[in-house]
């Protein structure tokens, strides 16, 4: 073989050794490249899940502040609502029982009891869509586990699973947004139903207005002393609102609940914080703790009788039980004395010779009212009252500075007695210096 023929066959070998490894070079940067882009088409999908996941949390947080909002809960937490319920069995083993019964709250302190048919995995606060009649409504979940079973015994609800309601799913983005246009208009709806149960001189007040979760039906509240037919009316809000109308009768104090206030005690009213069941209050109750029937100190908010004059009535009751009875007077000389008063706190009886007169009152201590009476079942008078009065207790009345804090020169230094005879003997030996 010729040497050209060597140079030619070299330069065609090292031509196509040098396109071989431009192809490679080219291949591998293709990859690389494709592994980057890939490498970024990820990150920005990690990205937008995440950051599709903060507006979802986001979302849920604005939803949950709006039905805190809707609830009348001054508070984030639960448990400044008047409906929460502590669950005390949440931190408990689970039990193999199903409870598949959920709580569901809605505005107004409205809340049911739903089936959880397609077993969602929910818990307190979650967002979901339920059975109406007709269409859905949004309510949030407000008790889950044994305990709603606890609550449907207290409330005497029926516990039987084709009698409840369904739970559809949670709330989708478009259910949230239908439930804002809609609750949007309720105090509109409001202030137009005032106006027209006004115009049709139906003796009545819409109290509130709650629209359902998809807009087709809203309950008006309303508060009434008498009997109303507002048939009338029923027609009119259906052909103004275009909505199905359902009616709720409401008292007096569920109303001073639903709008909230201090009470004469400098606290929170209790119907507005945890009072879900009211119970007739009468003037028996003042009457058995030694109340004075005024009108202004016993009424509350609401125009009715406070609820808190219920909270101590049985103790009352069970103290008087061991007390001597107070319908039968008791005689002496000076006359027949009569029950005025009982302080079960100090054990004493007030008894006064006036029925009338409750100034020159005597306090007998319940033992000493049992020896009178059975003295005059016995046939025996007694002279005075006062002989078997209590013996009082001097009490310092005046006021006494018992530790000093209040002197005004309890700061001052303590000054030294002053010694007079060195003064002296100081001046006899200055004039006798001088002297010398």
């Amino acid at each position: 073989m010729s040497d050209k023929e060597d140079k030619t066959q070299y330069n065609v070998n090292s031509n196509s050794l040098q396109n071989n490894t431009e192809n490679t070079t080219n291949t591998e940067h293709t990859e690389d490249a494709k592994s980057v882009q890939n490498a970024v088409n990820l990150s920005e999908t990690d990205t937008s899940e995440s950051q599709q996941q903060q507006e979802g949390e986001s979302a849920q947080d604005s939803v949950q502040t709006m039905f805190q909002q809707r609830l009348n809960i001054p508070c984030k937490h639960d448990g400044c609502n008047k409906l929460n319920v502590y669950n005390w069995l949440k931190n408990l083993p689970k039990s193999t029982e199903i409870t598949d019964i959920v709580e569901i709250r809605f505005k107004n302190t409205r809340k049911g009891y739903y089936k959880n048919i397609n077993e969602l995995s929910l818990q307190e606060g979650d967002i979901v869509a339920v059975e109406a009649s007709p269409g859905h409504d949004i309510g949030m979940v407000s008790l889950t586990g044994e305990l709603v079973y606890r609550q449907l015994k207290k409330y005497n609800v029926s516990s039987d699973r084709d009698q409840l309601k369904k739970i559809y799913r949670k709330a989708k983005q478009v259910d949230i947004e239908k439930w804002k246009s809609a609750t949007a208009r309720e105090h509109d709806t409001m202030l137009k139903a005032r106006q027209i149960a006004l115009d049709l001189n139906l003796n009545m007040k819409i109290a509130d207005v709650e629209y359902q979760g998809d807009g087709t039906k809203a309950i008006f509240y309303y508060i009434a002393d008498e009997r109303v037919d507002f048939r009338e009316l029923i027609k009119v809000l259906a052909e103004e609102f275009k909505i199905r109308v359902e009616m709720k009768q409401i008292g007096a104090r569920q109303e001073a609940g639903r709008v909230g206030g201090i009470g004469s005690c400098g606290r929170e009213l209790c119907c507005a914080k945890w009072i879900t069941n009211f119970v007739s209050v009468t003037t028996d109750a003042a009457r058995s703790q030694e109340l004075s029937l005024n009108p202004q100190k016993l009424a509350g908010q609401c125009g009715k009788l406070k609820c808190c004059l219920n909270y101590e009535l049985d103790i009352y009751k069970d103290a008087k039980k061991n007390y001597p009875p107070t319908d039968i007077p008791l005689k002496t000389k000076e006359g027949d004395a009569y029950h005025q008063k009982t302080d079960i706190f100090k054990e004493l009886m007030f008894y006064s010779t006036d029925p009338d007169d409750s100034l020159q009152i005597v306090p007998l201590p319940i033992e000493n009212v049992r020896k009178i009476q059975e003295l005059n079942k016995n046939g025996t008078i007694i002279e005075k009252l006062e002989h078997f009065k209590k013996a009082e207790e001097e009490s310092i009345t005046d006021y006494e500075n018992v530790v000093g804090q209040e002197s005004v020169t309890r700061f001052d230094a303590e000054e030294k007695p002053k010694n007079k005879k060195k003064r002296r003997n100081k001046r006899k030996q200055n004039h006798q210096n001088k002297n010398k």
